[in-house]
């Protein structure tokens, strides 16, 4: 079964974490948590609020990870400051504290039912997400009314498979989309997306946006980082 999620070896890595305890920051204070019922049971956003925004950028995770993937905690902390909300959406699987991704239509049906909640913010709503997040906010884009699409370590093909392309879910989503890609990644390296895709490569990145420790600048992982949020700034800024 499809969970809209990606395996190696039957384990799914399709998110990394940050694990320092940091607790991130925003232009109005202290993130918000607000619960969202749903059929499937309760989803979670969790607001980090801009003074004064002109856009609301709602993330999801993937499916083998939650919203403390760094490159989701790093969005969160970096864009409130720049005009941008992020909301981190929690699918219901999730806050249920189930370990395994349940089929890419029921997580399509989670997200829907979150939209309302995200797009009575007011500002335009930017639809995206990692991984199977990212698949999530693909497929949904057109129905909902996404204004934009930014897609993190979209999982364009499993390990090794690239016959088994999803290029159709990012091609299908019909609005503007942001393509943040690791240069490593298993699930499809930047050079192997369609042509006229906006992509955006992290080097050295793998499908968590992690990068080799062995003999690298220790400052090179806060590169990385910042190399995804300094993109999605400026991509957001043309919006």
């Amino acid at each position: 079964m499809d969970t809209g999620g990606d395996m190696i070896d039957g384990t799914v890595i399709d998110d990394a974490v940050i694990d320092d305890g940091d607790t991130a920051s925003t232009a109005s204070g202290t993130p918000t948590v607000e619960t969202v019922d749903t059929p499937a049971g309760p989803a979670r956003v969790t607001w980090h609020r801009a003074a004064r925004p002109r856009l609301v950028l709602a993330l999801g995770h993937g499916a083998g990870g939650g919203i403390e993937a760094r490159d989701l905690r790093a969005l969160a902390a970096e864009l409130p400051g720049h005009g941008v909300t992020v909301a981190l959406v929690e699918q219901p699987w999730r806050v249920a504290g189930k370990k395994v991704a349940p089929a890419p239509r029921t997580l399509d049906a989670g997200w829907r039912e979150v939209w309302p909640t995200l797009a009575g913010e007011g500002p335009p709503v930017v639809s995206g997400g990692r991984s199977a997040g990212a698949r999530v906010a693909c497929r949904t884009a057109g129905e909902l009314g996404a204004h934009a699409v930014l897609a993190l370590a979209f999982p364009l093909h499993p390990p090794g498979r690239p016959e088994r392309s999803r290029a159709d879910e990012l091609l299908g989503a019909g609005v503007r989309t942001l393509v943040v890609q690791g240069g490593r990644d298993p699930f499809g390296r930047p050079d192997e997306f369609p042509e006229g895709t906006e992509v955006v490569e992290v080097p050295g990145g793998d499908h968590g946006f992690a990068v080799p420790r062995r003999g690298a600048d220790p400052g090179a992982q806060e590169a990385a980082l910042a190399v995804i949020t300094e993109s999605v700034r400026t991509w957001l800024g043309r919006e």
